[in-house]
């Protein structure tokens, strides 16, 4: 019977200096996984998932996302701080009245591709 743990490692230790070359040259450089990270943490969150998902439908304000959400107001806005520091959502106000949007089509493309991968 074989041993599940080692099923998926190599038996033997070799190296294909070809593949590793290719490999590293697919790394982006730290700033760039840094943001990539920060934003892969900002949409991992159910509550934050949900209201990306509102605002790929349309703009809405802080309180019709909560509503919309189910949750305090004051829960939405800290939830969009961070969304804003990932640069997933932009914000404009009118008057006292902030409403938001997807900061552009990567965020929306980002969200269909992870909605549609857990679909499958």
């Amino acid at each position: 019977m074989s041993n599940p743990v080692q099923d998926d490692q190599c038996e033997i230790l070799c190296v294909h200096p070809e593949a590793v070359s290719t490999a590293l040259q697919a790394i982006p450089s730290e700033d760039c996984v840094e943001g990539a990270v920060l934003l892969l943490k900002a949409v991992s969150d159910a509550t934050r998932l949900k209201i990306l998902s509102a605002l790929s439908a349309t703009e809405l304000c802080v309180c019709d996302l909560a509503q919309v959400v189910g949750i305090s107001e004051s829960n939405t806005s800290h939830q969009l701080r961070l969304l804003r520091t990932a640069k997933l959502v932009r914000y404009r106000k009118e008057g006292r009245v902030a409403y938001y949007s997807l900061a552009d089509h990567h965020v929306r493309e980002l969200l269909n591709s992870a909605l549609e991968h857990a679909r499958e």
